[in-house]
Order: C-alpha cells, then sequence, then structure tokens
C-alpha cells in the first residue's frame, strides 16, 4: 500500500446538518499558573474541546483537538501565565486559528483549589476546597474569557427561624416577662431555625476579563451564604458558625441576590456586556427535595437593578 492514508473526517456527510460542538470531554491535565501575588497554583484540571462543524464536512480532527491541548498547556507551565482563564483563552485562540473550517472554538474547564485559611475563634490553620471553574469562547475578532467558582457554605430558613421566634415570645409571655425584655431577648438571642448546606456558584464573563481576581469571586460567594464552614472547626468555631447563620437567616433566594449586591460592589469597572451568572443550591435538612434559584445577567442590567 503506498501514498498517504485517506482523510475520512474531511469527506462530506450522508446528512448534510452543521452541528454546534464537536470535540473532546474529561481531558485531565495538571496545570500550573503562576499568580500574580507570587504564588502558583497547581491545579489537577478537567477540560472540553469543542469547536463548530460546517454541514459540508463529516467530522473534526479530534488528534489535533488534543494536541493543541497539549501544546497549551505546556505553554501554561513554561510561560508566565497568571490567570486561570487565560490558559483556556489560550487554547481557544490555538483551535480557531489551527482549523480552517471552524468559525467558534470552546474550551472549559474545572478544578480543584485547596486554599488555606484561618478558622474564626480558634485561629488554627486550616484548608478549604472549592471548584474553579474557567472557559473561554473564540470567535473571529473576539475572545470571551469565564472565571468563576463553585463553594460551599451554610444558611438557615427564615421562615423556621420565625416560627421558633412565635414560639418563644408565647413562652415568655406566659412567663410575664415585659414586652420590651422579650424584644431585647429575641434581638440578642436568634432563634432556632433548620439549617441547610449551601451551595454557590459565581462566574464572569467577558471580552478581556478586566482585573478580576478569582479570590474576591470566592469571597463574594461564601459571604452570600447564612455563614462560612470550616474544614477544621473547635466547639468555639462550632459556636461561631451557628451564632452567626441564625444571626443572617436566608432564603435561596437571598443568596442570589447577596451575591449580585456583591459583584455591582466589587466589580464596578465590568462593562456593560459582561455576563454574571450566579446560582445557588441548599440541600434541605428537613424535606426530601432542595432548593435552588439562579440568575444569569448582562452587568449594565443588574447594576441598574442593585443601584
Amino acid at each position: 500500500m503506498s501514498g498517504e492514508l485517506p482523510d475520512v473526517q474531511a469527506t462530506s456527510p450522508d446528512v448534510t446538518v452543521g452541528l454546534n460542538q464537536v470535540g473532546v470531554t474529561g481531558v485531565e491535565k495538571v496545570v500550573k499558573v503562576n499568580g500574580s501575588g507570587g504564588t502558583p497554583l497547581i491545579l489537577m484540571a478537567e477540560f472540553e474541546v469543542f469547536v463548530d462543524l460546517p454541514s459540508w464536512r463529516k467530522g473534526a480532527d479530534m488528534s489535533r483537538n488534543m494536541e493543541v491541548i497539549d501544546e497549551t498547556l505546556e505553554a501554561a507551565i513554561d510561560e508566565e501565565v497568571e490567570r486561570v482563564e487565560d490558559v483556556c483563552g489560550s487554547a481557544a485562540d490555538r483551535l480557531l486559528n489551527k482549523h480552517e473550517y471552524t468559525s467558534k472554538a470552546t474550551v472549559s474547564m474545572e478544578a480543584k483549589y485547596i486554599m488555606p485559611e484561618e478558622t474564626p475563634e480558634s485561629k488554627r490553620e486550616t484548608q478549604y476546597a472549592l471548584d474553579i471553574i474557567a472557559s473561554a469562547t473564540a470567535t473571529e475578532g473576539e475572545t470571551r474569557t469565564e472565571i468563576g467558582a463553585k463553594v460551599t457554605g451554610m444558611t438557615v430558613c427564615p421562615c423556621s427561624q420565625g416560627m421558633s421566634a412565635a414560639h418563644a415570645r408565647e413562652t415568655l409571655e406566659d412567663l410575664d416577662v415585659d414586652e420590651e425584655t422579650i424584644n431585647d431577648f429575641l434581638k440578642e438571642a436568634p432563634q432556632p431555625g433548620h439549617s441547610q448546606r449551601g451551595h454557590a456558584t459565581l462566574t464572569v464573563e467577558s471580552s478581556g476579563m478586566p482585573d478580576v481576581h478569582l479570590h474576591n469571586i470566592i469571597r463574594i460567594a461564601r459571604d452570600a451564604m447564612s455563614a462560612r464552614i470550616y474544614n477544621l472547626a473547635k466547639r468555639p468555631d462550632e459556636d461561631h458558625m451557628t451564632q452567626a447563620a441564625h444571626a443572617d437567616a436566608k432564603f435561596v433566594e437571598d443568596c442570589v441576590r447577596a451575591m449580585a449586591d456583591g459583584v455591582v460592589d466589587e466589580f464596578a469597572h465590568l462593562p456593560d456586556d459582561a455576563v454574571i451568572t450566579m446560582k445557588q443550591s441548599n440541600d434541605e435538612s428537613i424535606h426530601q427535595h432542595n432548593a435552588h434559584a439562579e440568575r444569569v445577567v448582562e452587568m449594565g442590567t443588574l447594576r441598574t437593578e442593585v443601584e
């Protein structure tokens, strides 16, 4: 047998229908990002890589996609890449340039990130685990990148807490406690409510991604819930978390709105066409179902609503 092997993927398909995304998923790579603070991030990341496919072409070149990903991640290790999303942006640009038949390339990744921190009361060193989300979409003349995080925290149901406060008021009234003292007591001692493990997702997508720091995104998402949680907790830390959560009871909807307020305050410099994705899911403790709320909105609209 002589000559070049046939390029079957470049032939015409039997059904001439174009496809929005063709590519590979579940690509695991170790990525090193040289953060602007001088401390590098070492991430075990999982990538998804897609290009669009015109109706006249049978298939995408999967081996070429994998080659581009390998080249890009090696470049991210060797070069001074300061932002996680730049890895995806570089890969998307390379995909677009290497595939003459495609008009859009998308690269997304998720990675587990372990962040050192200190417990709130005992001041013990501990670690907090979260998921980093990054992606990029490259088209002719523009590459939009996205950076964000999925974090966990604690919420307390305001409705449940309100019923407990009503019971406490009735009990104190039966004990002939005066109304002013009852009001002072309930203000200083938040009543019990059923709690949930909360999962917050916050991402920011923009062209060029001007000055959006991952740690600020993490902080906004964590603080949007009733209280932060910690991997290590001594008894004073447990008391701190319980008291803090019950002092700031929030519905799932409240958490999304708190994220919105934090984004507008922290990222006032973002352009109006930046896309903000905010999601909150709570694992209910007294129901078999869970609660969920979300909002995807352009920054200009969100800024107007919040302000």
